[in-house]
C-alpha cells in the first residue's frame, strides 16, 4: 500500500504529460484548438494572402516619394492594429504602387487598409466643463490619456469639441528649436488655410484657461500638448520632444492621418512560404532530433535528475505549443530563435540546480538534503539570468516592431514557461523518485574537484584572440566595400530589389522542389553572367496559388541581367509571360532605429539592475563589454562568410545577446557568492579564477545542449534555416567564450585597481 502511494503520483504526473502531448499534437475538437496545427505562421514558414495597391496622390496624381514613404508607414501601422500581427510585410513596387503581405488574412482587412486613417485634435473640456480625456494614472505620458467615460468620436464630433481633423494638415515636419538656451527638438505643424481658421479659435480659448489638445490617431492618443499661445498664422510647434527619432515619428504619424491619397485595390493573391513548404517539415524533424539528444545527455551526464529534467522538458514543449495557439502568436523563423533560446535557459537552469546538488553530494550532504540545498543556492543565479534577458524581451517586444517584437513575444513566453518548468516541474519529479527510492547517492553522482586552471593570468591572450578577429573581421567590410561590393551581403529585406512575376501555362507550375533546385540557381547563373556586378546573388520565391505564377524576389537586377532572365525562363522552362517590379525594402529605417533604441534601453535597464543586484557597477559594465563582443562576433560572421543580411539578422544578434547576458550570469553569481574579506590582487585573482573553475562544467553543458538544437537545425534544415542557424552557433561559441574567458577577466582588470588601492 505505502508503494503504491510513492508509485500513483508518479502515474498521475506522466497521465498529464500524455494529456499535455495529444492537446499539443491532436488538438482539442475539430478546430484542433491548443495544437500545433493551430498555431498561426508567418509568411517566410507558411504564406498568406498578397494585395497590391495603386496609390494616387492629389487630385488623382501621382504620389510623392514622401506620401509613398508616408503610407507605407501607415499601412503597417494600420496592419498592426488592426489583426494584432507583428508579421505583415508592406513595401513599394514601382513609383506609385505598395504591395502587403498578411499571414492569414481576410478580405475584410483589406477594406479597412485602403480607408485613410482618422487624425483628430480634440479639446480638453467640453462646452459644460466635463474633461473630452484623462490621463488614469498621472503620469502625463500621451500613450497613457484615454477617452473619458461615455465619450466617443462621433459624440465628440457632434458636439464640436473636435477642432482639426486630418484633412486641415497641410504638413508635419521634426525639426530643432535653437531659439532658448539650448537645442530642442520640436514638430512642426502647417495648417490648411481652413485649418488655421479652426485653430485660432480653439487655441484662443484653451490659452485662456491652460487646456491642452490632444492629437488622437486610430483610436489612441500620440500627443497631448498644452497650449502656451493662441496661434493664429497656421504655424504651431510642438514641444517637449525627448529626442529627434521622437519628433520624427509624432510628426509621420501626424502627416499619415492627414493623408491625401487614395487606394485602388489592383490585384490580391494567395502566396505560398516564402522559405518554401518543406522549412516547417524540416524544422519540425530538426526540434525532435534536438530535444531526442538533449535528453539523452542530459540523462547519460545526470542520472536520475536528468530524467526528471527530461520530463520537465517534455512539460515545456507542451506548453509552449498549447500557449502559441491559445494566445494567436504568429510563429516565423525569428520566433524560432526565441523558443531556442528559451529552451537552452531551460536546460541551463537545471544545469544549474543539479551541480548544485552534487557539489552538495560531495561535500557529505544527505541526498536529500542536497536537493534542497542545491535548489536554494542555484535560484539566485537563475532569477538573475532569467530576468535579465526577461527585461530584453520586454523592452523589444515595448519598444520594437516587426520581426523584432514577434522575437520578443516567443522569447518572453519561453522564459517564463522555462523558469516555472525548472523550478517547480523538476523539482517536483525530482522529489517523486526520491521517494520512489532513488535514494543512493550512486543515482546522482558527486561534483568532481574543479581543475585548477589559471584564466585569469592568459587574460591578455583571450583578449588578443579577440581583438584579432574583430580587426580581420572589420578589414573584410573595408575589403568588400573598395572592391566594389557592399560591407555586408545585405538582402531586399533591408535594400529593396528587383520583384520578377513569371506565368506558366495552366497547370505547368513547377513544384516547390523544382523550383529550389533546378530554376533559382539557374536565374542566378544567367543573371551573374550577364551582369559581372551582381555578386552573391540571393534569390527567393513565392507561389501565387490558383494563377499559374510565381514570384522571385532577388536584388536589383539591370537591363542586361533582366534579359537573360527572360530568356532563360521562356525558352527552358517554359514561361508565358515575364513582368519586372523594382520593390522597396521591407524592413524600414523606422524598423532598425526601433531594434537598436530598444537594444540600447535593454542595455541600460539590464546595467542597472546588475548593479543593484551585484552592488557593483563593475560587474554590469564587464558584462555590457561581453555582450557588445558577442554581437560584434555574431555580425563579423555575416563579413567573414558573406552571409545575407536579411530579417533574421537582427533576431540572431538579439539572441546571442540573451544567451551571453544569461550565461555572464551565471559566473558573476558564482563570483558574489566566493567574494569575501579580498586583501589583495593575488586574492582577487584566486577568487576568479576558482569562481571561473567551479561554472565551467556548467557554462560548457548548457552550451551543448544549445548547440545541439541549432546544428539539428543546421543539418536538417533547408538552405535559409542553415544561413540562419549557422551564426546562430557561432554566436553561442561566442557566448561561451566571452564568459568564461572575457566577463570575468574584465571585471578582474576593473576590481584590481580599488584592491591595489585598499
Amino acid at each position: 500500500m505505502k508503494k503504491l502511494k510513492q508509485v500513483l503520483p508518479l502515474v498521475v504526473v506522466l497521465a498529464v504529460l500524455v494529456g499535455l502531448f495529444y492537446v499539443a499534437w491532436h488538438g482539442v475538437g475539430e478546430t484542433r484548438d491548443g495544437s500545433m496545427h493551430d498555431i498561426n505562421f508567418g509568411l517566410d514558414l507558411a504564406g498568406g494572402v498578397s494585395i497590391t495597391y495603386q496609390v494616387a496622390g492629389e487630385n488623382g496624381g501621382t504620389p510623392t516619394t514622401q506620401e509613398m514613404d508616408d503610407t507605407v508607414s501607415k499601412l503597417s501601422k494600420r496592419v498592426a492594429s488592426e489583426l494584432n500581427t507583428t508579421e505583415a510585410s508592406v513595401y513599394k513596387e514601382g513609383s506609385d504602387r505598395i504591395t502587403v503581405e498578411i499571414p492569414g488574412a481576410t478580405d475584410e482587412i483589406f477594406e479597412t487598409l485602403s480607408t485613410p486613417g482618422n487624425l483628430y485634435f480634440i479639446r480638453e473640456y467640453n462646452d459644460q466643463g466635463a474633461p473630452n480625456y484623462y490621463d488614469p494614472y498621472g503620469m502625463g505620458y500621451s500613450a497613457f490619456y484615454m477617452l473619458s467615460d461615455g465619450v466617443t468620436v462621433e459624440s465628440l464630433q457632434a458636439s464640436g469639441d473636435i477642432v482639426l481633423s486630418g484633412e486641415d494638415i497641410a504638413d508635419a515636419q521634426a525639426g530643432v528649436d535653437n531659439s532658448g538656451t539650448g537645442s530642442e527638438y520640436i514638430v512642426e505643424l502647417t495648417l490648411t488655410s481652413e485649418g488655421a481658421k479652426k485653430f485660432a479659435t480653439a487655441t484662443e480659448a484653451a490659452y485662456a484657461n491652460g487646456w491642452t489638445i490632444g492629437i488622437y490617431y486610430d483610436g489612441a492618443f500620440i500627443s497631448v500638448p498644452r497650449v502656451q499661445a493662441v496661434i493664429s498664422d497656421g504655424k504651431a510647434s510642438i514641444t517637449g520632444m525627448s529626442s529627434y527619432e521622437a519628433a520624427e515619428n509624432l510628426a509621420s504619424t501626424i502627416r499619415i492621418g492627414g493623408l491625401d491619397v487614395s487606394l485602388t485595390e489592383l490585384r490580391a493573391n494567395v502566396v505560398g512560404a516564402q522559405l518554401g513548404a518543406s522549412a516547417i517539415h524540416t524544422s519540425k524533424i530538426a526540434a525532435i532530433i534536438g530535444l531526442a539528444l538533449i535528453v539523452l545527455f542530459m540523462i547519460i551526464i545526470f542520472r536520475i535528475l536528468g530524467v526528471a529534467a527530461s520530463m520537465a522538458l517534455g512539460f515545456y514543449c507542451c506548453f509552449m505549443v498549447i500557449l502559441l495557439s491559445a494566445f494567436d502568436i504568429t510563429l516565423t523563423l525569428p520566433g524560432i530563435a526565441g523558443i531556442i533560446l528559451s529552451i537552452g535557459m531551460a536546460v541551463d537552469a537545471n544545469v544549474l540546480v543539479f551541480a548544485r546538488i552534487r557539489e552538495e553530494i560531495a561535500n557529505g550532504s544527505a541526498v536529500d538534503k542536497a536537493m534542497k540545498a542545491g535548489y536554494s543556492k542555484a535560484l539566485s543565479a537563475i532569477l538573475d539570468g532569467n530576468i535579465t534577458t526577461l527585461i530584453a524581451a520586454g523592452v523589444l517586444g515595448l519598444r520594437g516592431t516587426g520581426t523584432v517584437r514577434g522575437f520578443a513575444i516567443t522569447l518572453a513566453l519561453g522564459i517564463v514557461i522555462s523558469m516555472f518548468t525548472a523550478l517547480f516541474v523538476t523539482r517536483g519529479i525530482s522529489a517523486l523518485l526520491y521517494n520512489l527510492g532513488f535514494k543512493t547517492e550512486s543515482f546522482y553522482g558527486k561534483a568532481k574537484a574543479p581543475k585548477k586552471i589559471d584564466f585569469v593570468s592568459k587574460r591578455n591572450i583571450f583578449y588578443a584572440i579577440s581583438v584579432l578577429i574583430i580587426v580581420c573581421g572589420i578589414g573584410t567590410c573595408v575589403y568588400n566595400h573598395t572592391a566594389g561590393n557592399h560591407a555586408f551581403n545585405y538582402s531586399i529585406d533591408f535594400v529593396g530589389g528587383t520583384a520578377t512575376t513569371v506565368t506558366f501555362e495552366d497547370g505547368k507550375t513547377p513544384s516547390v522542389e523544382d523550383l529550389e533546385s533546378s530554376i533559382e540557381p539557374a536565374i542566378i547563373s544567367a543573371a551573374s553572367a550577364a551582369d559581372a556586378n551582381l555578386k552573391n546573388l540571393s534569390i527567393s520565391h513565392q507561389i501565387v496559388n490558383d494563377q499559374d505564377q510565381v514570384v522571385f524576389k532577388t536584388q536589383s537586377l539591370s537591363t542586361d541581367a533582366s534579359q537573360a532572365v527572360n530568356e532563360l525562363l521562356t525558352t527552358t522552362y517554359g514561361a508565358t509571360d515575364v513582368t519586372y517590379e523594382t520593390i522597396s525594402a521591407t524592413i524600414s529605417d523606422e524598423m532598425t532605429s526601433d531594434a537598436s533604441w530598444a537594444t540600447v534601453i535593454a542595455l541600460i535597464l539590464m546595467l542597472i539592475y546588475i548593479y543593484f543586484r551585484f552592488r557593483d557597477i563593475r560587474f554590469g559594465a564587464s558584462a555590457i563589454i561581453a555582450l557588445a563582443h558577442d554581437a560584434i562576433m555574431v555580425i563579423m560572421c555575416y563579413a567573414f562568410t558573406r552571409l545575407e543580411v536579411g530579417s533574421t539578422f537582427i533576431a540572431v544578434v538579439l539572441t546571442i545577446i540573451g544567451y551571453s547576458i544569461n550565461d555572464t550570469i551565471v559566473t558573476f553569481d558564482r563570483i558574489r557568492e566566493n567574494q569575501h574579506g579580498l586583501r589583495n590582487q593575488e586574492q582577487l585573482k584566486e577568487l576568479v579564477n576558482e569562481s571561473v573553475n567551479q561554472t565551467l562544467t556548467r557554462s560548457l553543458f548548457t552550451s551543448i545542449t544549445t548547440f545541439i538544437m541549432v546544428l539539428c537545425l543546421y543539418v536538417v534544415g533547408v538552405q535559409d534555416i542553415k544561413t540562419f542557424a549557422l551564426p546562430l552557433m557561432v554566436g553561442v561559441v561566442s557566448g561561451t567564450y566571452s564568459s568564461i574567458c572575457i566577463a570575468s577577466q574584465l571585471w578582474f582588470s576593473m576590481k584590481k585597481k580599488s584592491v591595489e588601492k585598499a
